[in-house]
């Protein structure tokens, strides 16, 4: 090469100088676009708040007010707590339930993300294989997995909680309020039931599984456990009465509702 055809090839100063102007205001203009903000986004909740969700709600047990479902995602609350019900179903149409109503569960694990907060429940609900059913063994293109088990359903799902922009401080007291369109932390347990307040008639029904007019849903979750179905009616006088159905034709048990206490019990 001689060094007429070099000093062609060597870069101008000016050219030099107008590459460099180029890479300063494309570095400022990615600076105006990833702002502090964009790049470390606020916590969603104080670091004390989190500990006490995590100290308070871990492990805690409720009953499921509705259906939960299998796979990633489960059931979503708003800021309000209010459940988006379309979601649900499609979860539910696509994935079936994990978790029926009336069920008592555990909320098994917290995970917190820049806008919500994703309870695990029952240990989650993703469907999978365990490690050893991924491996296959053969010779040529001829292989056979070395466990023919099907994949290993669980029955646990997700409740995520969307967070207002205020929600720094959220307590547990205010996370179970916002959590209980679908789950009820005010049911007792069985041996609260075999207190002394509790009526005699009901310990005895209690212990032969019956249900008697009277009865609190408590008592009759201990008596009977959760229903097979569910059918709730809303009367013209602003009250509600529901159905608790137990068992198939011939034999179903009808456990009606008013409020908190069975009114009617029919068996057919």
């Amino acid at each position: 090469m001689t060094g007429e055809t070099a000093h062609r090839w060597k870069p101008s100063l000016h050219h030099s100088r107008r590459r460099a102007r180029c890479l300063v205001c494309a570095a400022a203009a990615l600076a105006l676009l990833v702002s502090p903000r964009t790049m470390f986004p606020d916590e969603p909740l104080t670091k004390e708040a989190r500990i006490n969700l995590i100290r308070g709600l871990i492990s805690e047990i409720a009953v499921t007010k509705i259906p939960l479902p299998r796979g990633k995602h489960g059931v979503v609350l708003d800021t309000k707590g209010t459940l988006d019900k379309g979601e649900a179903q499609k979860e539910m149409r696509n994935n079936g339930p994990a978790i029926l109503p009336g069920m008592p569960v555990e909320i098994t694990r917290l995970t917190f993300k820049s806008n919500r907060i994703i309870f695990e429940i029952n240990g989650g609900g993703k469907r999978g294989k365990k490690w050893y059913q991924h491996i296959e063994i053969g010779i040529g293109n001829r292989t056979t997995p070395i466990a023919q088990q099907p994949p290993v359903l669980t029955y646990g799902s997700w409740i995520t909680l969307k967070l207002a922009e205020k929600a720094k401080n959220l307590t547990v007291d205010q996370a179970k309020s916002l959590l209980a369109d679908v789950l009820d932390f005010t049911r007792h347990s069985p041996t609260v039931l075999y207190a002394r307040t509790t009526p005699p008639e009901f310990k005895e029904a209690i212990e032969k599984h019956q249900v008697l007019v009277g009865m609190d849903r408590d008592t009759v979750l201990s008596s009977k456990g959760p229903p097979d179905r569910k059918v709730r009616e809303d009367r013209p006088d602003g009250t509600e009465e529901e159905d608790w159905i137990y068992g198939l034709p011939p034999h179903v048990l009808y456990v009606v509702f008013e409020g908190d206490t069975v009114t009617r019990v029919h068996q057919y």
